[in-house]
């Protein structure tokens, strides 16, 4: 797939050395105005929910949102709270902005790969949601961007479960050798349908505003969605998959492009194989997700809301999420951006999108997809 169309205008490259932070007051003008500033690109549920915990947060604040639609950017300034911040439809004007120091990308994930380059060519900080882009043109656009980045800016993924306690803490115990030796993973993304496909007149934004339901926008749901899971298998397992087989369709969301479900089997280095099942039609109610590290001596069992530890069979500890760990993934991006310890985690992003790119090309083509066939030495 190649990235299509344009959620924004095109316009030349932007000059990112002008813009360069040197320091919070120098940039804030001020002690009394030090407040981080925050724009938010693509102000739809996803955009809004985290630039929300941004202007909650007594270090930041939103002053501006960009949306090609008026309904969407009325909607984010009241969930946000944010009544004075300044609304664009070109989000080339909003990274022109010398007043706003880090940008919140949330747009369709075929859009994060251009808009990530132009943020980081405008010398801000950025905090962009999953996944890395949606084919390996993308993917690719954001290792290169990654790698020209300022060292003084954070490039910061939302792969919040990289920041949540319970999945810090069972990262520990599995690196501890607190379950033996690793023999076997797996992770699972069994939900309801998240989507809801609305009807629009023209064509063109249809498209646009059900970008889910489209493969080229939403790269399907197993690289808009299950990347979570992937990202934590890239994470424990610290290495990349060798080779993956698998299956999916469409048995009841069949007014989409997407797959309703898939399975696939992953082959990782040092002979550990890792299943992975998802599927978005269970009925409401039913939900599974998270993942599976079995060793020689114990199991992790990890989630979002929660860990558990089973140390034997009547010695189960379980820790529990105290909130939702997106607070924790932007808490942590808004500590790095006060206090100059800087994160730029573009190319271990763009990695585990490409574990989801590789499954999807296994079950699209129905064959053995090959990592150094597909993707060369990357993540090498």
């Amino acid at each position: 797939m190649k990235e299509q169309g344009a959620l924004f205008s095109r316009r030349g490259v932007l000059a990112g050395g002008a813009l360069a932070i040197l320091s919070p007051q120098v940039v804030r003008s001020s002690q009394a105005n030090s407040k981080i500033s925050v724009g938010l690109i693509g102000s739809g549920g996803r955009g809004s929910y985290d630039a929300a915990i941004v202007n909650a947060d007594p270090r930041a604040r939103v002053t501006a949102l960009c949306d090609l639609y008026d309904d969407r950017l009325e909607r984010a300034a009241q969930q946000i709270k944010a009544p004075e911040a300044k609304l664009y439809k070109d989000f080339e004007k909003l990274l022109a902005s010398p007043d706003i120091d880090a940008v919140v990308i949330a747009t369709p994930p075929f859009e994060h790969p251009r808009m990530l380059e132009a943020a980081v060519q405008a010398g801000k900080h950025v905090y962009c949601e999953k996944p890395a882009g949606v084919d390996l043109e993308g993917v690719k656009r954001v290792i290169a961007t990654g790698r020209k980045c300022d060292p003084k800016k954070n490039i910061s993924f939302g792969f919040q479960q990289r920041y949540g306690p319970v999945y810090l803490e069972a990262y520990k115990r599995l690196k501890e050798g607190q379950i033996g030796s690793l023999s076997n993973a797996r992770g699972f993304w069994i939900d309801r349908d998240p989507f809801t496909r609305v009807p629009y007149p023209d064509p063109k934004v249809e498209r646009l505003r059900n970008w889910f339901a489209y493969r080229e926008y939403s790269g399907d749901f197993i690289v808009e969605q299950d990347c979570h899971n992937l990202d934590v298998l890239h994470w424990f397992l610290d290495s990349r998959p060798i080779r993956a087989v698998g299956m999916g369709g469409r048995k009841v969301r069949t007014d989409m492009e997407i797959l309703d479900h898939l399975t696939l089997s992953y082959e990782f280095p040092n002979g550990i194989h890792v299943n992975f099942e998802a599927n978005q039609i269970s009925p409401a109610g039913f939900r599974r997700v998270g993942e599976e590290f079995t060793g020689t001596t114990g199991l992790l069992e990890t989630s979002r809301g929660r860990m558990v530890h089973h140390k034997s069979a009547k010695d189960i500890e379980t820790m529990e999420s105290k909130r939702d760990i997106t607070n924790d993934a932007i808490e942590a991006f808004l500590g790095r951006v006060e206090s100059g310890d800087v994160e730029n985690v573009a190319e271990r992003s763009a990695v585990s999108t490409l574990f989801a790119i590789l499954g999807r090309t296994a079950i699209y083509e129905n064959r053995e997809a090959v990592w150094k066939n597909e993707f060369g030495d990357i993540g090498a």
